[in-house]
């Protein structure tokens, strides 16, 4: 992280337009502070991947959030519509006029959190598959700079991710998310906030996925409910890892839905209980 702080810095100021790759499921929360104050005044395209696996009610909030911000144009992105992604170095030229009409290229960089799309982003772009893209985060390890036609010059650098997340609810999103290695992870408590928040913002979701004809009352005992469902079970109860696995790798494919993690402005709580010790 430091590193790629480090290569951002020495080359910021050649710099005409920042391409800021967020996740659509979690705009805010994708987004880092530190990359905000490294670009200092320039203007940037927020781009917002996976919004095939977000609420579409929910990206047009955000997109009419960002509109309203000076020096920004806000897009939503899926691999399914290449076309929309392909936009970007005619976007980025609207923003700086004045390097076309100099006769040379928008130099654009792409930031982001690691995992959050940019490798893709850049293949889409160039048509054809140039950098490593993986489900893991850090899968760029060294900045590379490519042309796009002749006239936009386009700059990637490894993922930077903040040393703590934006608060405790930021950070179960970004485990949520993908955006945190594994390793690092307790899926259990992830899982927890994760069917929480379901229970709250998308009940019938979660019910249809895994065929529940009602909710319990609070998180872990939805996940025995899954758990029950699914086989997750073990001698004396249910398989509470094994569960949390299951939801957490559902949710990141797609499978529970349409799903958006945060709105603007809104804050829906994690209601933090403890398991029943019975």
């Amino acid at each position: 992280m430091n590193k790629a702080r480090r290569q951002i810095q020495e080359v910021i100021n050649k710099i005409d337009v920042v391409i800021e790759v967020l996740d659509a499921r979690l705009p805010e929360s994708s987004r880092n502070p530190l990359l905000t104050k490294l670009r200092a005044d320039r203007p940037v395209i927020k781009v917002m991947s996976k919004s095939d696996l977000a609420d579409p009610g929910v990206t047009e909030q955000w997109l009419q959030y960002f509109r309203q911000q000076q020096d920004v144009i806000p897009l939503a992105i899926t691999t399914e519509h290449p076309e929309r992604a392909r936009q970007i170095p005619e976007l980025a030229k609207r923003l700086v006029p004045h390097r076309g009409e100099m006769g040379k290229p928008v130099r654009a960089m792409i930031m982001g959190i690691p995992n959050v799309g940019k490798s893709t982003l850049i293949n889409t772009l160039l048509g054809r598959k140039m950098v490593k893209v993986g489900n893991e985060p850090a899968i760029t390890k060294g900045q590379q700079k490519v042309m796009i036609g002749d006239d936009f010059q386009l700059m990637d650098t490894p993922g930077i991710m903040s040393p703590s997340p934006q608060g405790e609810m930021s950070g179960y999103r970004l485990a949520a998310s993908g955006a945190i290695r594994d390793t690092a992870l307790e899926y259990d408590d992830v899982a927890m906030y994760l069917v929480d928040y379901l229970m709250q913002r998308y009940p019938d979701l979660l019910m249809k996925r895994y065929g529940l004809q009602v909710l319990a009352e609070d998180s872990y005992q939805c996940l025995a409910q899954i758990a029950a469902k699914r086989g997750c079970l073990k001698k004396g109860g249910f398989d509470l890892h094994k569960v949390s696995d299951l939801v957490v790798r559902e949710f990141r494919d797609g499978k529970l839905g349409s799903i958006s993690l945060e709105e603007p402005g809104q804050e829906i709580p994690y209601r933090d209980l403890e398991p029943d010790p019975q």
